[in-house]
């Protein structure tokens, strides 16, 4: 499990009222941070597997899905598969100079398309260094040509399925290094060139995963301005595209100009395949991923809901996508506020998935649901039975992963904070204990960053102080605060948390109140930067500030933060929760 994966922000399903009764409290009645919620591996809602899709862009693009491989120089299933330099060699025949031809071009994609499979299959193997290996001989064979003068679509159909290679080995900084390499021989390139509308959509998928979206944006409108040319503005091809610049749109916070973008995708595939087309579901469901984010549950439910009788009426109400469908539909419902309705539609879709065996018990996905389902039902009081799934999740981590694997720390943090909602701080202490001990070995072996230690460490600390062992609940607190200090700096929000529990932990030690009020100004600073001068995280901690400006005599001060805090209480007394 990546550090990253424990980092995650909490799961956006809940109004902030909702979210009250999921809340672990800290020391001194102050919400804990929103790593205290039940963790999950994504917080995107579900996506069919790609494996079920139907590929809008036919077959003019060759792959580019994420996963891969690479073999020795023997034969598997047909195909002469070499990792060696000698595939030098035989790549030169990719590079046929200018040849343009129909013929000298499906050859071309064919070649790449069977060279790219080569490299997938060393990936999902987990030989790496055969995958890069390989990549690297064939990047230094295309680069000879090119510091020759010789840039065309070839080489950088070729450069680009390196590019596409190098991005699922996980090197994103040669990625990065391979894409401006890769954009100065495009630029220079006719939009009638083959191929080009195909290494335009990689290069594009390739800028947005980097974050560089205005680079992203450039080469999927020339994409689609050159498919726009060729089969007009209502063909199917252009949904690819399309789906590309919404998801740029959406993630530079343009929503209404994604909307636009996934409709016109919709309408493209209606018009042209029908409005029942299993094709639908991609612009449908970014669409109403979209709509959730922006507080527009109804407009998403329609959106699932319309995928859920897609798939329905294709495969059947017990075929697993079914199943998957209804657990997004009712992650819209939870937003919209139906919780019942939403646990209901929830057990269904989990039920069909694994009934139909659609996907592993311990695909990453079916854990999610579970994750999701067991929070939902926290929030509806049904806590016996959210813990019950949580337990399931961590069995079945156990079974398929063994019991020392880092994956169980999520799972077992979710149980502990299960048990300290229901103030059962014992059992949460016991779970948050193994969670510490996995963490550390991970981390003694160089698994995990650091950094990623100190998230069981604060729960413990914080369940601690609950059991009123505040000696070590001090000590772990310290410690969490130098961890995150130095590996996020000593104004990050991280840091922030960390010091808000040491606070409350140290007010009850009877610790200096001038040390106390000094650590409490401290997180004030980091909220006002990190949250606003107004947000409510800010009046929380200037409520403790007053508190102790008021215990110290200091009350010049006091008055002053008085009066601010006070407009700060009349605001959010306004804000209907």
């Amino acid at each position: 499990m990546a550090a990253a994966s424990l980092l995650l922000p909490s799961y956006p399903y809940f109004n902030r009222k909702n979210q009250e009764g999921l809340n672990l409290e800290t020391p001194g009645g102050v919400q804990a941070p929103s790593h205290v919620h039940f963790r999950k591996q994504s917080i995107k809602l579900y996506v069919v597997p790609r494996r079920i899709i139907t590929h809008v862009c036919g077959v003019r693009c060759f792959t580019s899905d994420s996963s891969l491989e690479l073999g020795s120089s023997n034969k598997e299933d047909g195909v002469s598969v070499s990792s060696k330099p000698q595939s030098v060699s035989r790549f030169k025949t990719m590079l046929p100079g200018s040849s343009n031809s129909i013929d000298a071009m499906n050859d071309l994609e064919r070649q790449l398309q069977e060279y790219f499979m080569k490299v997938k299959s060393l990936i999902k193997v987990g030989n790496l260094v055969g995958a890069i290996d390989l990549l690297r001989a064939n990047y230094n064979a295309v680069k000879k040509q090119i510091d020759t003068g010789v840039k065309g679509i070839e080489q950088a159909a070729m450069l680009d399925v390196i590019t596409l290679g190098f991005m699922a080995v996980g090197d994103l900084e040669y990625v990065e290094y391979l894409l401006e390499m890769l954009n100065e021989i495009v630029v220079t390139l006719k939009n009638e060139e083959p191929l080009l509308d195909s290494v335009l959509m990689h290069m594009g998928s390739m800028y947005t995963n980097l974050g560089k979206f205005e680079e992203a944006m450039l080469v999927y409108r020339r994409g689609l301005a050159i498919l726009e040319g060729l089969f007009g503005k209502s063909s199917p091809y252009l949904v690819t595209p399309l789906l590309g610049m919404a998801k740029v749109y959406t993630s530079i916070r343009r929503a209404s100009k994604a909307v636009e973008v996934y409709n016109r995708a919709i309408t493209i595939i209606e018009t042209s395949r029908g409005a029942e087309s299993e094709d639908v579901v991609m612009p449908l469901l970014g669409l109403g991923n979209l709509l959730i984010k922006e507080g527009k549950a109804a407009d998403a439910q329609h959106s699932f809901g319309r995928i859920l009788r897609i798939y329905t009426d294709l495969y059947g109400e017990s075929d697993g996508r079914v199943g998957v469908a209804m657990c997004s539909l009712a992650h819209a419902l939870c937003a919209k506020g139906d919780i019942d309705e939403a646990i209901r539609l929830y057990r269904n879709g989990i039920k069909v998935i694994n009934d139909s065996k659609f996907l592993a018990l311990d695909d990453e996905l079916v854990e999610k649901m579970r994750i999701d389902l067991a929070e939902l039902l926290h929030v509806a009081g049904r806590e016996d039975e959210g813990r019950q799934l949580l337990g399931e999740c961590l069995l079945i981590t156990e079974k398929y992963k063994g019991n020392e694997h880092p994956n169980l720390v999520t799972h077992l943090i979710n149980l502990a904070t299960s048990y300290s909602r229901s103030k059962n701080f014992t059992e949460a202490e016991r779970l948050l204990r193994s969670a510490l001990q996995i963490m550390r070995k991970t981390v003694e072996l160089n698994e995990l960053n650091e950094q990623s230690i100190s998230i069981p460490m604060l729960h413990l600390a914080v369940t601690l102080y609950h059991l009123r062992q505040d000696d070590e609940a001090e000590h772990l607190a310290l410690e969490v605060v130098l961890i995150r200090e130095e590996a996020f700096g000593k104004d990050s929000l991280l840091v922030g948390e960390a010091l808000d529990c040491l606070i409350s932990v140290q007010s009850r030690l009877g610790k200096d109140d001038e040390k106390v009020l000094g650590l409490l100004n401290r997180v004030l600073s980091i909220q006002e930067k990190e949250l606003g001068y107004d947000s409510e995280e800010v009046m929380l901690t200037l409520k403790k500030v007053v508190f102790y400006l008021n215990k110290m005599g200091r009350k010049d001060e006091k008055l002053l933060l008085q009066r601010r805090l006070s407009m700060l209480r009349t605001r959010y007394k306004q804000i209907p929760y």
